[in-house]
């Protein structure tokens, strides 16, 4: 198995943005493109998604940090099938809704 340093893919101009969800723990064994960390900017959420099956080995930030694309988000030891073919970051999956607005 290939450990794969998971990292914030291109998130546009945002910089600093911060991680308002961790989705996975250590141990936790996840699928190609389940989301592992969800980030807000001032215009959207988006989810950062596995680039590979695998099993998460370490996580590298916590909810409030402040990342930017290429900021690492954890460790993933992905199965030998998938480490073939996973890139090191992968394109943010679209916020399934917008996030609440205050009025």
């Amino acid at each position: 198995m290939a450990a794969i340093e998971v990292k914030v893919p291109d998130i546009g101009d945002f910089k600093d943005v911060p991680v308002i969800e961790i989705l996975v723990k250590p141990g936790d064994a996840v699928k190609k493109e389940d989301s592992l960390v969800t980030l807000e900017s001032d215009k959207a959420t988006m989810e950062v998604p596995a680039p590979a099956a695998g099993v998460v080995k370490e996580v590298r930030l916590k909810v409030g940090d402040k990342v930017s694309e290429g900021s690492v988000v954890l460790l993933l030891e992905a199965d030998a099938a998938g480490a073939k073919a996973a890139p090191a970051a992968a394109t943010p999956a679209p916020a399934p809704s917008p996030a609440p607005v205050a009025a």
